[in-house]
């Protein structure tokens, strides 16, 4: 593994909502100095958790699932479990954190 997928408007449903493993959803911009902070750790976790699926989606490119689920700020990391969203985490964060809430979906 390890590469974190790009998760688009197009593919968001097959990725993310019927996936059957949880799935953390990085929104983020190119333009965003926390999110490019944000960026390496991001690819660490689609290394190290191999259970999980784990992706980055471009608001600029992407408008429409980012206002679905009404993000406002970036760094938004979110994260879900059979289709449903089950925890949020807004602006940077440690590598740990994340894992942490990722992990208690498995």
């Amino acid at each position: 593994m390890g590469k974190a997928i790009e998760i688009t408007d197009a593919n968001f449903d097959e990725v993310v909502l019927k996936s059957d493993k949880p799935v953390l959803v990085d929104f983020w911009a190119t333009w965003c100095g926390p999110c490019l902070m944000m960026s390496p750790i991001i690819e660490e976790l689609a290394t190290e958790l191999t259970d999980a699926v784990i992706g980055k989606l471009d608001v600029d490119a992407n408008p429409q699932a980012a206002a679905k689920f009404g993000i406002r700020s970036i760094p938004t990391m979110l994260v879900f479990k059979n289709g449903e969203q089950v925890d949020k985490h807004i602006g940077a964060g440690s590598k740990a954190e994340l894992s942490e809430k990722i992990t208690a979906q498995l």
